[in-house]
This record gives C-alpha cells, sequence and structure tokens, in this order.
C-alpha cells in the first residue's frame, strides 16, 4: 500500500533527479541560436540556396523537450533538419546533400567545424568547440506530398509535415527518397500531452507575468518528458557503450501511448512504466513499434535484422519494470538512494539525497552510506537485498589451482587465469559476530550468455563463519565476485568487485 506521504517523499525526490538530468535552459537557447544562425547563412546574400528559402528546426530531444545531460564528457547533440522549398523529382538526393555541404563549407568557420569533412551518411554534422561540447547534426530535406500519409488515416495537420531526406547507402538504388516526418511526430508528442501542456504553460506565464503564446516548450515539463528523462538515463546508464541499446524513439513513442494526461510525475510512472510492452507488437513473427506519424514505418525493424537488440531492449524493460516495482514498494525509503545511483548515476543520486535530507530533515544511511557504488553495471545483476549500512570494511583474497599444478594466489583483475581452474575466496572482516555472509557472483562475455550462466544473484557463505566461497574457471571473460556482511538485517560491509579475467 503506498502511502500519502511516501508519495510526495519520492514525488519530489524523483523531480529532484530529473531536475538533476536537464538539459540547462541556455543550452536549448544555445542550440537555437546556432541553428539559426546556419540558417542565415545558407540563405544570404550570394548563396546558391536562397532560391529554395531554406528553414531549420530542431528534430529529436530537443524538439522534445526530453533531452538529458550527456554523461561523462560526451557531447549535447542537437538534430535539425534543413528543409529547401523544391520537389524531389526536380532535384536528387546527392544533388540536395551537395548543395548544402557546399554553402557550409563557403564559411570560413563552418568549413572548419565540418566532421567528417565528406559529410555523414544523412547528415552534416557541425562540431563546435570542445568547450561548449556541442554537436549539430543538419539533415538536408525537401517537402513530401502528404496525401500518401492522409489516405492511410494520418491527420492533415500532422501528414503536412511530411519530408523526404538524403541518405547515401539509396543513391541511385531507387528513384524514391527516404521519407520521414519529424515536425509530424513532435506534434503528435504534443497532443499525448496536450491537457497538462497546457495547464503547466497558462501557470507559467502568470508566475512571470508573460502571455501564454510567449512561453517557449523547453521551459514547461509534463510528466511525460520527466518520466522519458528518467527511462533514457537509466537506459543509459545501464548499457554505455552498447549499440545494440534501447533507441529513444522506442522508448519516447511507447512512453507516450502509455501516458494519458496524468498529473504529477509519480502517477505518470505508475502508468508509463507497466504499459510500454502494451504498444509493441509480433506480426507474424515480426517485431513491429509502429510509427505514430507513419503507419508504414517501423521502429523495430533492426529487431529483426539483429535479434540482439531485440533481445536487449527486453532485458532493460524487465529490469525497469523489476526497479519500478521495488522502488514504490519500499516506503521505508531503505534502498532508495542505491537504486537512483546505481540506475541514474552516483553524482545525480547524492545531490538528490542532500536535498532529501535538507527538506525532510532525515538522516537515511542507506542513502549515503550506499554509495560505495559498483564499477560494473550489468543488467542481470541482483540489488542488494538488504538495506546498504556501511559500517565496515571486508576484503578479499583468492587462490587458484588444478589438479597436478601448484596453488596460485591471485589479485583482484590480475592477469587471466586459465579455463578449468578451482578457485577460492577468503574474506576477511572485523564486523563483531554474529552476522552473515552472502556472496554475488556475476559472469560477463558470450560464453555465459549462452549457457545461460550469466548469474547475478546471491549465494551463501562456506566455511569459516561463511567467509569463503569456491567457485571454478569455465566461461571466457571478466568476471566478478563481492561479499556482503549482513548484521541485524543490514548489509554493514561490502567488499566491492574481485574481478576475475578468465582466458
Amino acid at each position: 500500500m503506498i502511502t500519502t506521504q511516501y508519495k510526495e517523499e519520492l514525488l519530489q525526490v524523483l523531480a529532484d533527479l530529473v531536475e538533476e538530468l536537464d538539459v540547462p535552459p541556455s543550452k536549448y537557447e544555445d542550440a537555437k541560436s546556432r541553428y539559426e544562425a546556419v540558417r542565415n547563412w545558407l540563405n544570404g546574400d550570394g548563396s546558391d540556396l536562397a532560391q529554395y528559402v531554406p528553414a531549420i528546426y530542431a528534430q529529436g530531444s530537443f524538439a522534445l523537450g526530453t533531452a538529458v545531460k550527456p554523461l561523462g564528457d560526451d557531447h549535447y547533440d542537437v538534430d535539425a533538419v534543413c528543409r529547401l522549398e523544391a520537389s524531389s523529382n526536380s532535384i536528387t538526393q546527392e544533388q540536395l546533400k551537395e548543395l548544402v555541404g557546399r554553402r557550409l563549407k563557403a564559411h570560413k568557420t563552418y568549413e572548419k567545424m565540418l566532421d567528417p569533412k565528406e559529410g555523414g551518411r544523412r547528415c552534416w554534422t557541425l562540431k563546435y568547440s570542445d568547450d561548449s561540447r556541442f554537436h549539430l547534426d543538419i539533415l538536408p530535406a525537401v517537402p513530401d506530398n502528404p496525401a500518401w500519409l492522409t489516405a492511410q488515416g494520418v491527420p492533415a495537420a500532422i501528414a503536412e509535415h511530411a519530408i523526404c531526406i538524403t541518405d547515401r547507402e539509396t543513391w541511385g538504388t531507387s528513384s524514391d527518397w527516404p521519407k520521414s516526418n519529424p515536425q509530424g511526430y513532435v506534434t503528435w508528442f504534443k497532443d499525448r500531452m496536450r491537457v497538462i501542456l497546457e495547464e503547466r504553460r497558462v501557470v507559467l506565464a502568470k508566475a512571470v507575468g508573460a502571455e501564454v503564446q510567449d512561453i517557449p516548450d523547453y521551459k514547461v515539463q509534463t510528466p511525460l518528458q520527466q518520466v522519458i528523462k528518467l527511462l533514457k538515463r537509466h537506459r543509459d546508464k545501464m548499457y554505455i557503450g552498447d549499440d545494440d541499446k534501447p533507441i529513444s524513439i522506442i522508448i519516447t513513442t511507447l512512453a507516450a501511448r502509455a501516458y494519458n494526461n496524468q498529473g504529477d510525475l509519480f502517477d505518470a510512472l505508475l502508468a508509463i512504466v507497466p504499459g510500454m510492452r502494451n504498444s509493441i507488437e509480433n506480426r507474424n513473427g515480426v517485431w513491429w513499434i509502429e510509427n505514430p506519424v507513419n503507419p508504414e514505418e517501423n521502429f523495430a525493424d533492426k529487431w529483426n535484422e539483429t535479434p540482439r537488440k531485440q533481445e536487449v531492449f527486453f532485458e532493460w524493460l524487465d529490469a525497469l519494470e523489476r526497479e519500478h516495482h521495488e522502488l514504490v514498494g519500499d516506503p521505508g525509503f531503505r534502498s532508495v538512494g542505491y537504486r537512483l545511483a546505481e540506475s541514474y548515476g552516483q553524482r545525480e543520486a547524492e545531490s538528490v539525497i542532500k536535498k532529501y535530507a535538507a527538506r525532510t530533515g532525515k538522516t537515511v544511511p542507506s542513502l549515503t552510506s550506499s554509495l560505495v557504488l559498483s564499477k560494473f553495471v550489468v543488467p542481470h545483476r541482483q540489488a542488494p537485498q538488504w538495506p546498504v549500512v556501511l559500517q565496515y570494511k571486508v576484503e578479499i583474497r583468492a587462490r587458484a589451482w588444478r589438479k597436478g599444478w601448484r596453488t596460485l594466489n591471485f589479485a583482484n583483475g590480475s592477469a587471466a587465469i586459465p579455463k578449468d581452474h578451482s578457485l577460492k575466496f577468503f574474506a576477511k572482516t572485523k564486523v563483531p559476530p554474529p552476522f552473515e555472509v552472502s556472496w554475488q557472483v556475476v559472469n560477463t562475455g558470450e560464453e555465459a550468455r549462452r549457457a545461460n550462466q550469466l548469474r547475478g544473484d546471491f549465494y551463501p557463505g562456506e566455511g569459516n563463519d561463511g567467509l569463503e566461497r569456491k567457485e571454478n574457471t569455465k566461461y571466457k571473460g571478466m568476471h566478478w565476485i563481492e561479499c556482503f556482511i549482513i548484521k541485524d538485517g543490514n548489509c554493514v560491509a561490502r567488499s566491492g568487485e574481485f574481478v576475475v579475467n578468465i582466458k
């Protein structure tokens, strides 16, 4: 049963977390000023493009208001469409792409910023100075005839924004241009949250003494946009560096379809996370997530080409649903800090925790001491089963041996050990007895995956007071073991990962 007090406290914690993830308003203003400067150059005196009246507008997360701060040293990627008033029958994709690129290269500064110089598959990318951490992707496009969309039931107000875009992989292979409708998607997305969007716009306008129509979209945040930011950061943290991670357009579409103008972030989470599966179809063995502004486009088409993308998506969704269930079912705030840090980042969690403590005057050990965090995040790794209230240390040493071979002492993360060796781990701690010991074993790599032995759960200790654990080297890759000391129902010591490399 979720109490009113718990809901209010968790709602504020989550709102603080979203604030930590938010892109500063200055970045939205910066993005707009930069693509407008590009438009002015493309449309300026002496430009071959001026006759086509170039228009530039944002697409993707900056247009939807769902952008989050990049992880680590990554850059802000702003996607923009450069739409020229020309017919796809009067110009080729290659000519259009070259026309835009040639004008960009005529600008002394832009020419130096192009990366790569020859342009990408679809876009021209301007890379701004390292200090700004800012990329601008410019997608050349021309208007599409919307009749084919309206014939399929797409509203005219959405279909009229349809465009034809350039894609190097389709040059010369077909007379048909690739089609897109990012502005129509923004219209659909806003319609999904129209009631709350307008309500909040009115409230903000009154608060600052402005006219409603003068409030920019990026200054109005709805629960739908807030939830999507949480989902995207959860995805980024869980699959950092993984090319098969769930893509943002799928997350955004499923979340928007599950949203029904709930008035706050907590209620939106309760509706969206369990409801995302409802818009995933399997049509005669083909995974399908329909583009809401183009019924013929399947956002999940890559799932069918690369099955691991589908596997990773459902792996992520399973973890998301499990953590969501545990989060809303923990009215004592016993492990909120751990979960926030593991799922969204240590810096963000620490900031949120400090605000929570200052606001409530509560001291919640699990929100602070649990931030002795794991170095590795994998979806099959289970979260600790106990409140983490670290008061002591525990250290691990290890031995490896094989029949006919001498025993080898090895260190954390040392050189790889061959397969078919026995392992024994010994924990040392100053926690006064009595206590319990639990060992977590996590495997990684394709061999363990194929054998369904990724593990990630907890096991009882062996030997002296449970402070020993036997394993073996069976699967190639990097694996780890961690020791948890439990006293009076709390985890009072954890070792951190002891990495075992197996060759």
